[in-house]
């Protein structure tokens, strides 16, 4: 018996805190610890806590894991830790027992937004010493505590994760808070996880297959000093690169302010999508954690086992810093890699979620001393862990340390989101010189980055724009950032952003610039889709989303960064062209071929895969060639897993400043070209819906009167407007 409740051994597993038929487990990993306190607490805003329960060394302890049940306890009851051993930060040891710890496994906290983090330093700022003095102070009264959860009480109605194919899927970047914060988002829970459910009809209606959501496991946005200049408000953490708890999701993005009911609300909100066929796809970051560099404060990690959950430098009083935050996980020491696993089979078993992308990936292919190893531990344990065998895993391939691995992702099956297929897009269609040789290889699936190690095209993750840099509009509106509001004289974010204003910085009165602008985002949007790999398109661009030339709105949580759904209706041509050139894609396997190009004739027709031309219809001569390419991609066996034929195509693009005539090519026997895409157009000419598709013109001297191609009709010569192109399908004259 201790205080009120009585007591028990418990188990080691599972970590964190259990719901059991007679009360909770508890259970920790400190290796570090002399002594384990079980803090509990009646409420949120309790000053003082309800019982501080000891845990015996002997009873509650086995091997690592302190652990301890408590019988009568049930779900949302409110918890922390305190942990006592050496605190000698030359030797990165920092415990400290009047820091109250977040358990690492907590599945929700409470309210965080009268944090204060000033208490939560293990040191005195005070003292002359900084981090190497000894904090006496109390910090419960401010720190947010840990909910017990019950994960078997929610009615999935019989929800799994989709796991669409990678190469089935169209990815939608978009922020929880963001998509529906903006009052004209006319949603009756703004900035929430039932907002999102509000919006399942528009996206519907997109046609896109999947969510990948910005971070949502619980950060504190406030942990941001900066003042806009502007403004003179606050800024905060609004994406949320910066976790406190990794299996918790964020209460402010909750309608519902209940204890746990972030937990019951963003299974919700999965349960619906996942109803509307919609898969979520989880922004996680392994790489560092809130707690940042020695001068960070202590909540969790840092006072439970700092040498095990970071990397420290040599001097070990300091941390090794590959995400530029401060602090690196330690993510290859085996505790940290079961952390790691534990957490993702979470989300994916109890939360349903279909996939994660891997903020700064190359982080988790680091060794404890920040070394990148060739077949990393933590990388291979996700790829073949069999309760994630069908969950999409994506990569950003690179880290702030330097590491770049684009194309050699260590771990088997990952994807990678392909930054040179964003670069060489961007530099085709601003019109740089001899970019249609990197703009072929890119449509080809990246064959130079992914054939060698025998990926396959789906796992290059095709994208022009993502949350960090511009918005689409942005990148056709500005040629310099403009982030003044950030508060750091706008020394933030990238300078090399291959973008264009076009004749003007911001947004211009003068119609020719407006019209270039707009097809430049149609020609953005249907090379995108007729790419070969998986594309993304970022959440807002398909009605012409502006930060105001913002190209690192990190920072913004207000109408910068909120979607302005008041766009969906001054721009329905923007928009009608990205739901149709989406759907285009999804309608024809030739976009979406599990296997790269070869070039080479098929086992059953005399005609290539994919054949390149310029706009003669010759062979191109690709140290030479400049601003128009074409292709003519043979939709036979299109998707040989499937055995099943498409369409052919003929692809045409000019990112040149002037109209180019191109000679289209022979068409299929049988066959004509019709126009189905030309951006040079107007809408809705711009995209023909199946069965609006229009046959070329056909000239009298182009029919064939003799040999195997009699009276077949072959188009001559076919125009695209500069900065524009076309997509030709083959079909039969009815």
């Amino acid at each position: 018996m201790f205080g009120n409740f009585i007591v028990e051994q418990g188990k080691p597993l599972p970590m964190g805190a259990s719901l059991t038929e007679k009360g909770v487990n508890f259970s920790l990993f400190s290796r570090g610890a002399v002594a384990v306190t079980l803090i509990l607490f009646e409420t949120s805003e309790s000053d003082s806590p309800r019982e501080e329960i000891c845990l015996d060394k002997q009873k509650n302890r086995t091997g690592d894991v302190w652990h301890c049940h408590i019988q009568g306890l049930k779900a949302g009851a409110l918890y922390l830790y305190r942990i006592n051993g050496p605190y000698i930060p030359e030797k990165g040891l920092r415990f400290n027992p009047h820091k109250s710890l977040l358990d690492p496994y907590a599945k929700a906290l409470t309210d965080l937004r009268s944090w204060n983090l000033r208490a939560c330093l293990g040191y005195d700022p005070e003292d002359p010493s900084g981090d190497l003095s000894f904090s006496y102070r109390d910090d419960h009264f401010s720190q947010p505590k840990c909910i017990v959860i019950n994960d078997g009480e929610f009615d999935w109605q019989g929800d799994a994760p989709l796991n669409y194919p990678l190469r089935f899927s169209v990815l939608y970047e978009t922020h929880v808070r963001g998509l529906t914060a903006n009052p004209n988002s006319e949603v009756k829970y703004p900035g929430t996880y039932r907002g999102v459910i509000e919006k399942i009809p528009f996206l519907q209606e997109l046609g896109i297959t999947s969510l990948e959501f910005l971070p949502i496991q619980e950060f504190n946005e406030r942990e941001t000093t900066r003042i806009n200049p502007r403004t003179g408000e606050p800024l905060v953490n609004y994406w949320g690169y910066s976790t406190v708890a990794f299996f918790a999701p964020k209460g402010s993005y909750a309608a519902d302010q209940s204890p746990g009911g972030q937990v019951r609300e963003f299974k919700e909100m999965v349960r619906e999508l996942h109803k509307a066929g919609i898969e979520v796809i989880l922004d996680i970051v392994f790489n560092h954690t809130a707690e940042g560099n020695e001068r960070g404060p202590t909540f969790s990690f840092r006072g439970l086992d700092n040498t095990i959950y970071y990397m420290l430098d040599e001097n070990k009083r300091y941390y090794m810093n590959y995400s530029g935050c401060g602090n690196t996980l330690n993510c290859n020491h085996p505790v940290v890699r079961t952390f790691i696993l534990d957490c993702l089979r979470y989300w994916v078993v109890e939360m349903h979620v279909d996939g994660f992308r891997f903020d700064l990936g190359s982080i988790l292919g680091r060794d404890q001393n920040g070394r990148l190893m060739e077949n990393p531990p933590m990388l291979e344990r996700i790829a073949e862990d069999p309760v994630l065998t069908n969950t999409k895993i994506i990569a950003e391939a690179w880290d702030a340390g330097g590491a770049y691995q684009v194309g050699w992702f260590p771990g088997g099956r990952w994807a990678e989101w392909n930054d040179r297929f964003r670069d060489d897009i961007r530099k085709f269609w601003r019109g740089d010189p001899l970019e249609a040789r990197h703009l072929a290889t890119r449509l080809a699936g990246s064959s130079d980055l992914y054939l060698r190690d025998g990926r396959k095209p789906f796992h290059s993750i095709n994208f022009i724009t993502s949350h960090d840099g511009f918005t689409l509009r942005d990148l056709v509106t500005y040629a310099y950032k403009h982030n003044d509001e950030n508060g750091e004289e706008n020394r933030d974010g990238g300078n090399s952003n291959n973008s264009a204003n076009y004749g003007f910085e911001g947004p211009s009165k003068n119609a020719a610039i407006e019209e270039l602008r707009e097809r430049q985002l149609k020609n953005f949007f249907a090379t995108l889709m007729v790419s070969l790999g998986t594309p993304m398109i970022l959440g807002g661009d398909e009605f012409g989303r502006t930060q105001q030339g913002n190209n690192n709105a990190y920072c913004q949580d207000n109408e910068m960064s909120w979607y302005d759904w008041s766009l969906q209706k001054k721009n329905p041509g923007l928009f009608r062209f990205v739901r149709e050139i989406i759907a285009f894609r999804l309608r024809h396997h030739a976009f979406m071929r599990p296997e790269f190009y070869t070039g080479r004739d098929g086992s059953y027709n005399a005609i290539p895969d994919i054949t390149w031309f310029d706009e003669k219809s010759n062979p191109p001569v690709w140290e030479k060639i400049d601003a128009c390419l074409a292709l003519r991609i043979d939709g036979s066996k299109a998707d040989i897993l499937a055995d099943r034929d498409d369409n052919d195509f003929f692809i045409m693009f000019n990112s040149g400043d002037k109209q180019a005539i191109f000679t289209v090519c022979e068409s299929p026997e049988g066959k004509v070209w019709f126009r189905v895409v030309d951006t040079g157009f107007l809408p809705p000419e711009d995209i023909l819906s199946p069965g609006d598709e229009r046959p070329l013109p056909v000239i009298s001297s182009s029919i064939k009167s003799s040999g195997r191609n009699r009276g077949k009709i072959i188009p001559d010569k076919y125009p695209v407007k500069a900065k524009s192109m076309a997509i030709l399908i083959s079909k039969e004259i009815v």
